[in-house]
């Protein structure tokens, strides 16, 4: 039976990543760095932890888009009074805060409620190409050589010094194992059973020859047959004779 392991938050250990953005696609680069975010490329995902890693983008400045959608892509922003609705266009926000742009592009593609504003905090985003992050990145590099080695170091372990295997619980009646007996000890066994056969086979033949020498009785003790005694035949004649009528006689 399998059961399914679920990990838990103090189990995840975080990356650093850096993307450039310069001269790239903005959807393209957005759904790249969420899927980092969110952890989509580690095989222990979970949808309702926070096991991504942390993601810098820079030349966040130099993303593009396609067609004439810096021109049509507009941003809308109110304040919530009456009349207050403010517009900008790709092109007015990419030369104000290009840094805006991508964060809000990631922002929708994350998961909504508390789980996506906690993963809000790991998007790191600059509109140049330096970022004051290099000592995040060695130290978790760091990290994971560190953790890769003490895994090898431990199947080392394993391999040298195997665990015992776990023991099974004992049968009610003990099982003894019959021998298996070797080749001279089936040939003498298959040549006692052919003497045994013929010997019951000539105990049978005798008995049967005692029964029918018992059987027959011998010619001078042999009774005679007895003569079968004659019917008179005058008798039987006057009995089938039957008396005549008295008034033919008158």
């Amino acid at each position: 039976m399998t059961s399914t392991v679920r990990r838990k938050a103090s189990e995840i250990a975080k990356s650093w990543h850096v993307v450039d953005a310069a001269d790239r696609p903005l959807g393209r680069v957005a759904s790249e760095v969420a899927a980092l975010i969110r952890g989509k490329h580690k095989p222990t995902y979970e949808p309702h932890l926070d096991d991504g890693d942390f993601v810098i983008i820079v030349n966040a400045g130099k993303v593009r888009l396609s067609g004439r959608k810096a021109e049509q892509k507009v941003y809308y922003r109110h304040s919530g009074y009456p009349g207050n609705l403010r517009k900008r266009t790709f092109a007015e926000q990419m030369a104000r805060q290009p840094e805006r742009v991508l964060e809000r592009s990631v922002w929708g593609m994350l998961p909504k409620g508390p789980l996506g504003k906690r993963m809000r905090r790991h998007l790191k985003v600059y509109a140049g190409p330096d970022h004051p992050h290099q000592a995040q990145i060695t130290g978790s590099e760091r990290a994971a050589e560190a953790a890769a080695q003490a895994e090898a170091d431990a199947l080392q372990a394993s391999i040298e010094n195997p665990a015992a295997p776990p023991r099974l619980r004992p049968l009610s009646v003990p099982e003894t194992p019959t021998p298996r007996p070797t080749r001279a000890e089936k040939v003498a066994a298959w040549l006692a059973e052919l003497e045994e056969a013929r010997a019951a086979a000539e105990a049978d033949a005798a008995a049967m020859a005692e029964v029918e020498d018992e059987g027959l009785p011998e010619e001078d003790d042999a009774p005679e047959d007895e003569p079968v005694a004659e019917a008179e035949p005058a008798a039987e004649a006057e009995a089938e004779v039957e008396p005549e009528d008295e008034s033919e006689e008158k």
